[in-house]
């Protein structure tokens, strides 16, 4: 588990010490460098590394990185805000003691999250992390709910060697095909071996629907250190496929047309130890509060979307009939359906029964994504909002009327509609707080910006490669 306190300028009490153990086991196993890891506003994992006997110091008085990473689009341009996006300015990033492992893919490397705070030891406003796990703290304190969450990986293997960044599926098996795994079978083995020995719990890993694509799906955990696992997750994914010669993208999508890469999160709603989402006297078992925070979900969509898909590639993706939730509806085990209520197996649903919010892709920083939902959930629960009519079958075949009379809208079709739609959700601002509102905004207008004039076809290429 993370741990759930900001960090301060000298450590916590044990800091130095825990962190001066872990370099010399690390050193001991032939660890010579540290990642120190955090994703931007963007959903780009930006890095600095350390040696490994830098950590202690790593560990109580940070490392120094800039802000301005806060506003860089994912094609490394620049935007600004009142507040962020100068060059002036220092940041420290503090790794996690508690999510440090050892990388199976990249040997002599480590690998840790880190919490970002000013120099005078106040928190950044613009870290996500720390955004996320104030939100968790502050979920349990004043409603007594805490979370298990988990998301969905999907990528494209692509050949290594393929000309001018153009995509080229490494594999030419049906989806869900067997001859998929047969033909990358040596490369899912190593990858399923080295996150088994970084201790990530992996659930399913299967071919997926488009030209080589797979799925990997993890385990759930606390928000926090869900976040934390599908960075790692993407990170081993990469390195595991460099060494078989391959080339990965968890792009939205890798070509203008056909199903994208998704990042869809599962989370669920637990108090005194007991799944809300199960047991309860609500529509599939569901209690009260499990029905009211995923109406809460449903009603914040279209303002979620800015964050959760946050790319323009992420509108090649969410388009009606392909599985990705494009309409404010929600149904059991509804996969056309933005929010699939899932009840788990008889026997299980104590532990399984969860929603399942579809219009995510792995564009969006984990932390913003999982912060919102969180956010939009507990408005719910303290509103006692009432679910509407479920939804069955495919929502793009309802008539107009019909899907008025039921509350099913299309989620935006734009990253502009979406961003839009999150400049007027003022819960969803107000859970960033105004820095990191703000800059949620001027990234996505600068992405706007940057495609204006393409094509689906070169929005597709743009961002091939960024995720």
């Amino acid at each position: 588990m993370p741990t759930h306190a900001d960090p301060v300028p000298g450590g916590r009490p044990g800091d130095l010490e825990r962190a001066t153990a872990l370099s010399g086991e690390l050193a001991a196993r032939g660890v010579h460098g540290i990642v120190l890891a955090y994703v931007d506003t963007a959903g780009v994992c930006r890095v600095k590394t350390v040696p490994t006997a830098k950590l202690p110091s790593a560990a109580t008085w940070g490392v120094g990185m800039s802000p301005v990473f806060d506003t860089f689009l994912g094609d490394d341009g620049i935007v600004t805000t009142d507040v962020l996006g100068s060059p002036d300015g220092d940041l420290r990033l503090y790794p996690d003691l508690d999510r440090l492992v050892a990388l199976q893919a990249q040997p002599g490397w480590a690998w840790a999250p880190v919490d970002r705070i000013n120099q005078d030891g106040s928190r950044h406003p613009g870290c996500s992390r720390t955004l996320l796990r104030r939100a968790v703290a502050e979920a349990a304190e004043r409603h007594g709910i805490t979370f298990r969450a988990g998301i969905e990986i999907e990528w494209v293997f692509c050949l290594g060697d393929a000309p001018d960044g153009e995509f080229v599926p490494a594999t030419r098996g049906p989806a869900y095909g067997a001859a998929r795994q047969v033909e990358l079978g040596d490369c899912a083995a190593e990858l399923l071996a080295a996150l088994a020995a970084q201790d990530v719990d992996v659930e399913q890993f299967h071919p997926e629907y488009a030209p080589g694509q797979f799925e990997l799906s993890v385990g759930a955990l606390d928000p926090v250190a869900a976040a934390d696992r599908s960075v790692l997750v993407r990170q081993t994914v990469r390195a595991v496929a460099e060494r078989h010669g391959l080339r990965v993208s968890f792009a939205p999508a890798v070509a203008a047309a056909g199903v994208g890469n998704g990042g869809h999160v599962h989370l669920s709603a637990w108090h005194d130890g007991a799944n809300l989402h199960a047991g309860g006297e609500g529509r599939y078992g569901m209690t009260a509060r499990a029905e009211a925070f995923t109406a809460g979900v449903l009603a914040h969509l279209p303002g979620l979307t800015a964050v959760t898909a946050p790319s323009p590639a992420s509108y090649l993706r969410l388009k009606p009939s392909q599985w990705a939730g494009v309409f404010t509806a929600w149904g059991p085990e509804a996969r056309e359906c933005a929010v699939r209520v899932i009840t788990g197996s008889v026997g299980r649903r104590g532990r399984e029964a969860n929603v399942e919010v579809k219009p995510v892709d792995l564009a969006a920083n984990p932390y913003l994504a999982l912060a919102c939902l969180i956010a939009a959930g507990l408005d719910g629960v303290t509103a006692g909002a009432v679910l509407p009519e479920e939804v069955r079958g495919d929502p793009a075949l309802l008539g107009g009327e019909e899907a008025a009379a039921r509350g099913v809208r299309r989620l935006p079709t734009s990253l502009a509609q979406a961003v839009a739609e999150f400049r007027g959700d003022a819960l969803l601002r107000t859970a960033l707080g105004p820095v990191l509102a703000d800059a949620v905004s001027a990234v996505r207008e600068g992405e706007i910006a940057a495609v204006a004039g393409l094509d689906d076809a070169q929005v597709a290429a743009a961002y091939r490669w960024t995720y």
